[in-house]
C-alpha cells in the first residue's frame, strides 16, 4: 500500500516522497484514512512509528480543500476564518516543549502550502515573540497546556473556531497533572469538532 491509495492529494504525496517516506506504518494506514473523514479517532503507536505524520497528513489536507475547491461547507468554513481574527481551526496540544517543537518542525516538512500559518506557544519561551505571531491570525497553533492557558487568558487567541482538537502523548499529559488544563481547553473550543487522541504507550 502506498500514500495516494489512503485518500491523500498529490501533494501530500510528494510531501511523504519528499522526506523518503516510501510506505505507510501500520498507525498511519489506520489513522490517515479516519482522520480524512472527519471522525474522532484515538491511536496509540510507539514512539518513532510516524504518528505524528499521521495526523499532521490529514490535517493538512483539510486545511488545503478550501484552497482546491472543497464542498460548500469547507468553504464557509474557510472564508469565516477571514473574519475571525487570531481564531484558529487546528490545536494540537503537547506534554512537552520539546515534542511541541518536533510537531512544529514536521508540520513545516510535511505543508506544501505555507499560507497556512502555525505557531507553537511553549512556556520558557518569549511571550512577545508568541504574541506578535499570533496576530497574524495562525491556522494551527501547536501548544503545551500551561502557556495556552496564560495566552487565552490574555486574550491573545481565540479557541471557538477549533475545528480539529488534537491531544498527543495524552497519557503521558494526565501522568504530568494536566487534567485541569485540559478541561479547561475542552471548555473553550466548540462541542462540534473532531478529537484526536494519541498515546505512545
Amino acid at each position: 500500500m502506498n500514500f495516494s491509495q489512503l485518500g491523500l492529494a498529490p501533494a501530500q504525496v510528494r510531501s511523504c516522497e519528499s522526506l523518503g517516506y516510501t510506505e505507510p506504518t501500520p498507525i498511519q494506514r489506520q489513522g490517515i484514512p479516519v482522520v480524512l473523514s472527519g471522525q474522532d479517532l484515538i491511536g496509540c503507536a510507539e514512539t518513532g512509528t510516524g504518528k505524528t505524520a499521521a495526523f499532521l497528513l490529514p490535517i493538512i489536507q483539510k486545511l488545503t480543500e478550501p484552497i482546491q475547491g472543497a464542498t460548500s461547507t469547507r468553504k464557509n468554513a474557510g472564508s469565516a476564518k477571514g473574519s475571525q481574527e487570531r481564531k484558529v481551526r487546528v490545536l494540537v496540544l503537547a506534554p512537552t516543549r520539546e515534542l511541541a517543537a518536533q510537531i512544529e518542525k514536521n508540520y513545516g516538512e510535511l505543508n506544501p502550502v505555507k499560507a497556512n500559518r502555525s505557531v507553537t506557544v511553549i512556556g520558557g519561551a518569549s511571550m512577545s515573540r508568541q504574541l506578535d505571531a499570533l496576530r497574524r491570525s495562525p491556522a494551527v497553533v501547536i501548544a503545551t497546556p500551561g502557556r495556552l492557558l496564560d495566552l487565552t487568558e490574555r486574550r491573545a487567541l481565540d479557541l471557538s473556531g477549533v475545528e480539529v482538537l488534537v491531544l498527543d502523548e495524552a497519557d503521558r499529559m494526565l501522568d504530568m497533572g494536566f487534567l485541569p488544563a485540559i478541561r479547561r481547553v475542552l471548555s473553550m473550543v466548540p462541542e462540534k469538532r473532531q478529537t484526536l487522541l494519541f498515546s505512545a504507550s
